[in-house]
């Protein structure tokens, strides 16, 4: 179940720019998809074999999860690294969950009819 959209906002505008200065977490770099401005947002970036799995706390609607979607790409900055990524696409909790290369426990409120993000690592070509 997602967290409330309230507590989004004030993740957003308070606790996301702490984040990110912090440089401690993954940031997930996006295009607004009608503003056209670079957004950062801070998340949890959990390894596959081919790409990352991100989860929308605040569910599947997030500004963050619909640009990327969008776009079609986006650029992951991971320990001074930055990747970038393609094919973005929501898949379901019970589906991924198995392919993480670290066993993680789903957060609280994760199920596996949960909506996340799956990306794929950009291969050279």
């Amino acid at each position: 179940m997602p967290l409330p959209r309230w507590l989004a906002r004030v993740n957003k505008r308070v606790f996301n720019p702490i984040e990110i200065r912090r440089g401690v977490r993954p940031v997930l770099v996006h295009v607004g998809r009608s503003s056209g401005k670079t957004y950062r947002t801070p998340l949890d970036a959990h390894p596959l074999a081919d790409g990352y799995l991100f989860i929308p706390m605040y569910g599947p609607r997030s500004d963050w999860v619909k640009n990327v979607l969008a776009a079609g790409a986006a650029r992951l900055l991971l320990s001074g690294k930055e990747i970038e990524l393609e094919s973005p696409r929501i898949v379901k909790q019970r589906d991924v969950w198995p392919l993480l290369l670290t066993p993680t426990k789903p957060p609280p409120g994760i199920s596996g009819d949960s909506e996340l993000l799956k990306a794929d690592v950009c291969q050279p070509r």
